[in-house]
């Protein structure tokens, strides 16, 4: 029996493309996963403003509240205390895994857990982080959503019999589609899950999210309430000097978002420096979040009004400074704690705080630029371009200023890739000893077919040859450690080692019998010519096989031989491509000769 690679002209199609009907499946599963993060993302909502009636009120609704509204005097030092001691309790004894931001939580999932995300996330991180938003926490809730959204995808998921790959499309597809059910961005939903978690571009994920995308964002005006999240009249400047502007705004929201990680990860290190049980870290960050309070209520909790006034440019200068300066100390205190919280609403008020400052000395009003300020910070924090620009534009319904955004998102995203090696969330899972590499580029080995890498007209040895001969041949003339067999005509027979050689010698095995009679297993893989060099390196990992015969589709002829050294060498070569560097164009100048 011969084993052959999947992919031949007589027994397979090759394709741009892996999809198949499971693809379909995904689909069908991803509405009823849509529904569930838009019915979490409401949740979610709903026990946040519970928490804040509750803390800053004393009273039990899910009514909408400001905090900054209420009277509580010195008690904004008490509330977020109590909010955090409560987190560091159900960290304790809950799950661990509901500290931090919910995003990095979310990609180590994917990577290295399978999808499988478990009840208790699910139930207790909207739980942990409406406490700790609700008493003053200076988070926003897309963190959270995109946890408990990807829990709610990941736990239907392992409800049927699915692969880690399709277990991750549902848990992406979830949390795509609670961002969009709390933000009313469903483009920027499927970039962020293009961009920061699917980690590939396929039609068997990129399906399943979007229609997972659109369901929940069905379901946001009944649920939430429909149009922009922050609805602005911006007056956006023409011409070329804009997207200048735009240009240069974004090198300094490069620079901001690489300082803000910077400082994020240093205070963390000071946490785990002290001689305490990290439970009690988020109560110790709390005391920053109480005297920033203080300072400024403005600082407190998601902060959705402050990103309203900076877009319609209704601080003074001041203001927007002390706001910018507080949010950020108060925000990386608290986070950097270890408690439950998000990174995307702070992002986007410092970003449109730096945007409105610099915006004032630039062409169009201010609070266009703090429109182009939280494209950039998302772009240059999360390391996700084409997500921070559509965001932006979504967010306030300014489509026509999509152009600039994308010029400062884009920018920034130069920058923070210069300067940073890892984004603000990948950081997070490196200081847990894993490397994760964001760039996203086709198996090089995919790129190339067998009859490009093999080694053509190969040596064969006889299915006919005598087990004697063939001791002596591997004795004294053998190049290799195996050879395929053959018969009269070339076909492949199967595949004969120094191993069977050595068997065969402590065996007894009769010398006068033929190879073909003596293999154990007579099995052999085999690829064609138009097989790719991944499925190739597939089948020796499978077979353990270091030397793949290939064969012709209809004459089953061997017509080459493809090694662990070809592939090898086929990789490093593509690799070598794109970082030697040559110059084909040589030219030369021949003077004018005057006689």
């Amino acid at each position: 029996m011969i084993r052959e690679a999947p992919a031949s002209s007589e027994n397979a199609k090759l394709g741009d493309h892996s999809a198949d009907r499971r693809m379909i499946m995904l689909a069908a599963m991803a509405l009823f996963v849509g529904s569930g993060g838009a019915v979490g993302a409401w949740m979610l909502l709903k026990m946040i403003a519970l928490a804040i009636n509750l803390f800053w009120y004393g009273r039990l609704s899910s009514a909408e509240a400001d905090m900054a509204d209420s009277v509580v005097g010195m008690g904004v030092l008490i509330i977020p205390l109590a909010g955090s001691l409560i987190v560091g309790l159900i960290a304790r004894y809950g799950s661990e895994k509901i500290r931090g931001h919910g995003i990095p939580e979310a990609i180590e999932t994917i990577l290295f857990g399978e999808s499988r995300l478990s009840l208790k996330v699910a139930v207790l991180k909207p739980v942990s982080s409406a406490i700790s938003i609700g008493s003053g926490g200076p988070f926003g809730a897309e963190g959270p959503i995109i946890m408990t959204g990807g829990a709610i995808g990941s736990l239907f998921a392992q409800c049927f019999h699915l692969s880690a790959a399709e277990r991750k499309t549902l848990l992406v597809a979830g949390a795509a589609a609670g961002m969009t059910a709390i933000f009313g961005t469903p483009l920027a939903a499927i970039l962020l899950a293009t961009e920061v978690l699917l980690f590939e571009w396929k039609p068997r994920s990129f399906v399943p999210v979007v229609l997972a995308v659109l369901v929940a964002f069905a379901w946001r005006p009944w649920l939430i309430g429909s149009g922009p999240m922050f609805a602005a009249d911006l007056h956006v400047p023409a011409g070329v000097w804009p997207l200048v502007c735009a240009i240069g705004m974004g090198l300094l929201l490069g620079v901001e978002a690489t300082l803000l990680s910077t400082a994020l990860y240093q205070i963390e290190d000071s946490f785990h420096r002290l001689p305490l049980h990290w439970m009690w870290w988020p109560a110790l960050g709390s005391i920053a979040v109480g005297l920033g309070g203080l300072i400024d209520p403005r600082v407190l909790g998601a902060g959705y009004a402050n990103i309203h006034a900076l877009l319609g440019n209704s601080l003074e200068m001041r203001a927007i400074a002390t706001l910018l300066a507080i949010k950020a100390i108060v925000w990386l205190i608290a986070l950097g704690s270890g408690t439950s919280g998000g990174v995307l609403a702070p992002l986007l008020i410092l970003g449109g705080a730096l945007g409105c400052l610099v915006g004032q000395y630039l062409p169009g009003d201010a609070g266009f630029w703090a429109m182009i300020g939280m494209a950039g910070i998302m772009s240059g924090a999360m390391r996700a371009p084409m997500t921070g620009a559509l965001f932006a534009a979504e967010l306030t319904g300014e489509f026509d200023a999509l152009p600039i955004c994308i010029a400062g998102a884009v920018s920034a995203y130069a920058v923070s890739v210069l300067l940073m090696r890892r984004s603000i969330l990948t950081e997070k899972i490196a200081r847990r000893g894993r490397h994760i590499f964001q760039e996203y580029s086709v198996d090089a080995l995919d790129l190339l077919q067998a009859r490009e890498l093999m080694t053509v007209d190969p040596d064969t040895l006889s299915g006919e040859m005598t087990v004697e001969a063939a001791i002596a041949f591997f004795h004294n003339d053998a190049n290799h450690r195996s050879y395929p067999l053959v018969d009269g005509a070339g076909r492949l027979q199967g595949l004969v080692s120094r191993s069977d050689v050595l068997r065969w010698q402590v065996e007894g095995v009769d010398g006068a019998t033929s190879l073909v009679e003596n293999l154990s297993d007579p099995s052999q893989p085999s690829a064609f010519p138009e097989s790719p060099g991944g499925v190739v390196a597939d089948l020796i990992v499978q077979s353990g096989v270091g030397r793949i015969p290939i064969i012709e589709g209809e004459s089953r002829k061997v017509v080459g031989i493809l090694t662990r050294q070809d592939l090898l060498k086929a990789r490093h070569k593509i690799r070598t491509g794109e970082t030697e560097r040559t110059r084909h164009a040589r030219w030369r100048v021949n003077p004018l000769v005057t006689s």
